[in-house]
């Protein structure tokens, strides 16, 4: 499966499958020793693969949902930095100190001294206000719902204001967005359309050459931290086709890629260039369209179905079958059990039943008044309990899970079909709730607080009836007035006693509801060939999200890695 942007001004993620068909891809822009003659035979180099295939579209503008990944991170930089691949602070970028007003209705932020940008000119706190003024003013650049005006109080000082508690957008803004040069961007005649080919940015490597098979970047000499980045260059190439990702990696043409491939541990087992990491983030889950009041059809719509699906299936075997016995176990309250753990308030809740509890689903479905019939399919009032989960034509492992799930549930009485789309087809159906079940992976938020999966996926603002696009997040239909009052409550609050108080009571009603049933946290696996450069993060060190395609931690790793000397 190819790189996705799921929604746009989200997160850029390859889905579960996204990964699975890169399973070999034949190079079309590298030949040689030399990978992809990055630095013409000079300087440090290396060579990454993101997931462009065929032509690459220029585009560096740091507002666009269709920007080049390097674009956010490692061109262009944030205020802080938030990594997802393990629980840590907020690292300070281009600000280096920011507090609220007791209300939360101002955010006083304090920018770094001596950063240029990368055409000389000096950075302040006037770039960042104008960078938020030039959102809060084009309805199509605020993807994130920024509600607020900013003002430059001095060349290191800028307040922004809102006109209700904002505390919980504070990761949004600090962390997810690209900070603009004013001497620039206050001369672009349109900032949505803007390509913005000689981007200036403050990040750690500049643009060097573009073409339609491969661009590259150089280092900023001017970078603001000492010593960084070490290497001199970094070529982004695309690839024709999805058959040979192995070939390229052994050959020594591919520096850094994500791909799910199989047999990887036997793959790189005679390699002593060649090494992985895995970051589990994205918890595998069958979404249902679980609310027969907006319009869902099916015998998902009743909960002891769900809870019956939730404890029917073995996840041991479904991670062994399609996930390469690399996958994370999930959890029923959608929170990463490792990195999240001190958010998960019940310990029974930490992690999703790994073998399959038939006796527990049977007993659900008895309950319900769903009974066994003659061909061994349960039925109740006449429906007999069939349903049809959906998911994209090529995307392997999770063809492999539902194929799975189908003889599991088969044990208790259900009668699963799986079906294969077009991507345009499954995406089509889960925003406009024409589906009953459908698999697709969630996770990556602006930063590990609760609020935004619980929010995005459970609260009723973020859905529609089924017909209407629900493009904020709940694809499940899901309305719970419990739920919403919690999540706005969490909301309204940044002390996390009282949030922990309020996801407590979210994580209760969502346990026993299950409109998103989590099978596993998918493998994120991303290879390296340490050949050409050393530092890269490692099972033991996740010191930034590893990941090829991903925006932000990119630029922390190409400045962290180092030239191999030989």
């Amino acid at each position: 499966m190819l790189l996705f942007t799921r929604r746009p001004g989200r997160r850029l993620a390859w889905t579960a499958a996204a990964v699975a068909s890169v399973a070999a891809l034949s190079l079309s822009a590298c030949s040689g020793s030399d990978p992809a003659g990055a630095n013409g035979g000079s300087g440090s180099a290396i060579t990454v693969f993101n997931g462009a295939t065929g032509t690459i579209t220029e585009n560096f503008n740091p507002f666009s949902p269709t920007a080049l990944q390097p674009t956010l991170g490692v061109i262009f930089e944030s205020l802080y930095w938030y990594n997802l691949a393990s629980e840590s602070e907020p690292t300070p970028m281009l600000a280096t100190g920011h507090e609220w007003n007791e209300d939360g209705t101002e955010l006083t932020i304090t920018t770094r001294e001596g950063v240029k940008w990368n055409d000389g000119e000096p950075f302040s706190a006037a770039d960042v206000a104008f960078t938020f003024n030039l959102v809060n003013e084009t309805p199509e650049l605020n993807t994130t719902g920024l509600a607020a005006t900013a003002e430059a109080t001095d060349e290191n000082t800028v307040v922004l204001s809102f006109a209700e508690q904002s505390f919980m957008q504070e990761p949004e803004i600090l962390g997810n967005r690209g900070i603009v040069p004013e001497h620039i961007w206050k001369d672009v005649a349109d900032p949505v359309t803007e390509v913005n080919s000689n981007p200036v940015g403050t990040g750690a490597f500049k643009v060097k050459s573009f073409s339609a098979q491969s661009y590259a970047l150089e280092k900023n000499a001017d970078y603001w931290e000492e010593g960084k980045p070490a290497i001199d260059e970094v070529r982004y190439i695309s690839l024709e086709t999805a058959d040979a990702a192995s070939a390229a990696l052994t050959a020594g043409q591919v520096d850094w890629m994500s791909a799910f491939l199989p047999g990887l541990e036997q793959l790189l087992k005679d390699q002593e260039d060649l090494a992985y990491v895995n970051t589990p983030a994205l918890t595998t889950s069958i979404y249902t369209c679980s609310n027969a009041e907006l319009g869902c059809e099916g015998p998902q719509t009743d909960v002891a179905v769900r809870q019956a699906i939730y404890h029917a299936i073995d996840r041991t075997q479904l991670n062994n079958l399609a996930g390469g016995g690399f996958a994370g176990e999930g959890s029923p309250t959608l929170l990463l059990p490792e990195r999240d753990a001190k958010w998960i308030v019940d310990p029974e809740h930490k992690v999703a039943p790994q073998t399959a509890d038939t006796a527990t689903a049977n007993q659900i479905l008895d309950a319900a008044g769903w009974t066994l019939g003659a061909d061994g399919i349960r039925v109740k009032d006449g429906q007999k309990l069939a349903l049809t989960i959906q998911t994209v034509t090529g995307w392997s492992d999770y063809i492999s899970l539902n194929d799975a799930m189908r003889q599991q549930l088969k044990e208790v009485g259900i009668d699963l079909t799986p079906t294969q789309l077009s991507w345009n087809e499954w995406n089509a159906n889960q925003t406009g709730g024409t589906f009953q079940l459908s698999l697709d992976s969630i996770g990556l938020y602006a930063s590990p607080n609760p609020y935004y999966p619980y929010n995005q996926r459970y609260h009723s603002d973020n859905t529609t009836p089924v017909g209407e696009s629900a493009i904020s997040g709940n694809f499940a239909r899901y309305s719970n007035p419990v739920v919403d009052a919690a999540v706005r409550a969490a909301g309204s609050t940044n002390d996390e006693a009282e949030q922990l108080a309020q996801y407590a009571i979210v994580q209760e009603q969502i346990v026993n509801d299950l409109p998103y049933i989590p099978i596993y946290i998918n493998s994120t696996l991303t290879e390296f060939n340490t050949s050409r450069a050393e530092g890269w993060p490692t099972n033991d060190d996740k010191y930034a999200f590893a990941a090829s395609w991903k925006a932000w931690d990119n630029g922390i790793i190409l400045k962290t890695i180092t030239p191999v000397t030989k």
